[in-house]
């Protein structure tokens, strides 16, 4: 069953002195401000790369779940970090890196094989695959 999700976004202004503003469709997060000054010199606001790595820090932990799910040993608890990197590359800016973190509670394995559960996971989340060949995607991960 295919699901949509929405965001809108307002910007005003130009680029270095404008603003914005994010709402999620859903409700859950409104007014999220956005300016080049956060997005570009690490402001406190937040930016499309933060949004980012919000959803890729997420959908790896539900990867993830499943999968230790399907191998009969469910995760306890599961957390993640997910880093992006947003730089200028030619004559333009990208998103060049994405870091991934994920530190677990989970019975009955060890670490090499919490490691390739992760590993697995990285690989088959949907926000990875909409980033696969676009973007570096590392892996950190640890029972612990």
């Amino acid at each position: 069953m295919a699901t949509e999700k929405t965001a809108t976004a307002t910007w005003e202004g130009s680029l270095a002195a404008g603003h914005g503003a994010v709402d999620l469709g859903s409700g859950a997060a409104r007014g999220l401000q956005v300016t080049w000054k956060d997005r570009a010199e690490g402001g406190e606001g937040t930016s499309p790369e933060e949004l980012i790595a919000a959803a890729h820090a997420s959908c790896i932990l539900m990867a993830l779940a499943a999968g230790l799910a399907r191998a009969d040993t469910p995760p306890t608890r599961l957390e993640s970090e997910a880093r992006t990197t947003f730089d200028k590359v030619g004559e333009g800016f990208a998103i060049t890196k994405i870091a991934l973190q994920i530190s677990g509670e989970v019975e009955g394995i060890d670490g090499v094989a919490f490691l390739e559960a992760a590993e697995a996971a990285k690989e088959n989340c949907p926000v990875s695959q909409a980033l696969k060949g676009n973007v570096e995607i590392t892996l950190d991960a640890s029972l612990g």
